[in-house]
């Protein structure tokens, strides 16, 4: 297969976010008199939104089962925009890899759960030398987050490649079914926010241990 894209996941796969993500949470849940979480804890919440985010943290189903879950999640939302980059930072590796990548001509973009303006922001800051496509959540906009297609679709389009032609590298069983949902092959992370033994648990079939495997791993 000629591989002319790859489509990255970000938290957890690019950059190291979970430290600023797990100070957002418990800014917002002490904030209205719940108790804070242990960055373990929020390392197993992320990776399905940050609605999805909340409703762990608060140890509920849905919003209506808090009367004040819109309001925590506002206050999530306002202090992660804040403070998304205090001590964010891409992975050992992560940028050479990219360089690469680029020196190789091939495409890259990014497609986050992640709140569309901080999945902006942040691909602005660390890889702008090297990823054009950088799309978050944005369902209101009616389209789907992971691991349904939908971003990744528009990744592809954006970058003029078609699914034969890319694969899909992320950290996360959201990742495994996004890139099967999306008809890509999967390039499954280990050193991001889920143990391997997880990724084999929901699928995954590849695996890298670096980034330097990674490119091993495109055959480039």
């Amino acid at each position: 297969m000629a591989i002319k894209a790859v489509i990255f996941d970000l938290d957890g796969t690019l950059l190291d976010t979970l430290e600023d993500l797990w100070a957002s949470t418990n800014a917002a849940l002490t904030q209205y008199g719940f108790p804070a979480r242990t960055l373990e804890e929020v390392r197993a919440f992320v990776g399905n939104g940050v609605k999805n985010l909340m409703l762990r943290a608060l140890e509920i189903s849905e919003p209506q089962e808090c009367p004040q879950f819109e309001e925590i999640l506002a206050a999530f939302k306002a202090h992660y925009a804040v403070h998304s980059n205090d001590r964010t930072k891409a992975y050992p590796g992560v940028q050479e890899l990219l360089l690469q990548l680029k020196r190789a001509g091939i495409g890259m973009a990014i497609v986050s759960n992640k709140l569309d303006a901080a999945v902006r922001q942040l691909s602005e800051i660390y890889f702008s030398e090297y990823i054009a496509v950088a799309i978050g959540e944005n369902e209101a906009a009616g389209i789907r987050k992971k691991p349904a297609p939908d971003t990744v679709f528009a990744a592809l389009k954006q970058l003029n490649v078609s699914r034969d032609e890319a694969v899909y590298v992320g950290d996360s069983e959201v990742d495994v079914a996004t890139a099967k949902n999306s008809g890509l092959p999967c390039i499954s992370v280990t050193w991001g926010f889920r143990s391997r033994e997880c990724l084999a648990a929901s699928g995954a079939m590849r695996f890298c241990d670096t980034p330097g495997e990674v490119w091993e791993a495109l055959e480039l």
